[in-house]
């Protein structure tokens, strides 16, 4: 029986990282021949191809897409299997590959990266800002930021915080249709329609003091797939929305907003860490992980009821 190149399938995941042999080569220090030697032998011994090249463009196949996510796993689990080998004495370092919302990332995460570089000056940091749900195996990431209420899955999530999720308007919107007593008074009314959800325009509340549970049906003024965009038309008074409180949290101290149906809360949804299924993982994911942990343990934006 033969035993898999793991080499080359190594080489491949490095290569699809950084998306060039000659960036591959200089990375793990060797020539660009043995990387595109390594790289053909994978090719010839699957009797597939991996990259689609040319004189100036190199992307992946459907096949080297659909194989990435096995490659990666094998970088990753042999990274980590050499750091725990070697002992903590080693220092983290190398390239952390992070998706994270747009709002929450711009707003909350890229405040925080600083202080992490400055301690761990050796990792390196690529974040790919994007509301999507991503493939974290098959794309190729280290970790996720997920702002949800997550469904089982192959992937591995840690808790960090609750992310409360607020009905609200601007003031003279409120004064302008009334202040509602019930969902239901709420129906018809323009609203803000965030499209990046299982069923965009159904909210699902539940009032505190009774437990009895309401669907509002949303009648859309604005639809889009990043909750920000809503922000300059919900201050101009022209339509309510659910928001997470890190977004409108200040705006609900200063009287900027109106939380309408108080006595009515949505679904608690919380921030994840979301990690490929495995638990072996690099010291410098390790490392970030639990940065991430500690600076999220009081999250800024809960401080206060809004």
């Amino acid at each position: 029986m033969r035993l898999p190149d793991f080499e080359a399938w190594a080489i491949f995941a490095k290569v699809a990282e950084l998306g060039s042999f000659a960036r591959a080569a200089e990375d793990i220090q060797l020539s660009k021949p043995t990387v595109s030697k390594a790289v053909s032998r994978l090719e010839q011994a699957l009797g597939v191809a991996l990259f689609n090249r040319n004189s100036r463009h190199m992307s992946l196949t459907e096949t080297g897409r659909l194989l990435l996510g096995h490659a990666n796993r094998i970088l990753a689990e042999a990274e980590t299997a050499e750091t725990q080998a070697r002992g903590e004495t080693q220092r983290p370092s190398g390239l952390i590959r992070v998706t994270a919302p747009i709002t929450f990332g711009m707003r909350h995460l890229a405040p925080l990266l600083p202080d992490f570089l400055v301690r761990y000056p050796e990792i390196d940091i690529d974040i790919d800002f994007s509301d999507a749900v991503v493939d974290l195996v098959a794309q190729g990431y280290d970790v996720a930021l997920r702002i949800a209420a997550l469904a089982d899955s192959a992937l591995r999530a840690r808790r960090l915080c609750p992310v409360r999720l607020v009905l609200v308007a601007s003031p003279q919107y409120c004064e302008r249709i009334g202040r509602p007593a019930h969902p239901r008074q709420l129906e018809g009314e323009k609203s803000f329609v965030y499209t990046n959800t299982s069923a965009p325009g159904m909210i699902r509340l539940r009032q505190e003091k009774t437990g009895k549970e309401f669907v509002l049906s949303q009648t859309s003024r604005f639809r889009a797939d990043n909750a920000q965009a809503f922000l300059p038309a919900l201050q101009a008074g022209l339509g309510f929305g659910l928001f997470p409180e890190f977004m409108v949290g200040d705006g609900l101290r200063s009287g900027e907003f109106e939380r309408l149906l108080p006595e009515w809360e949505a679904p608690p949804i919380a921030l994840y860490l979301v990690m490929a299924g495995s638990p072996l993982r690099p010291m410098r994911v390790s490392a970030f992980l639990d940065y991430l942990v500690t600076a999220f343990e009081h999250p800024p934006w809960a401080s206060g009821e809004g």
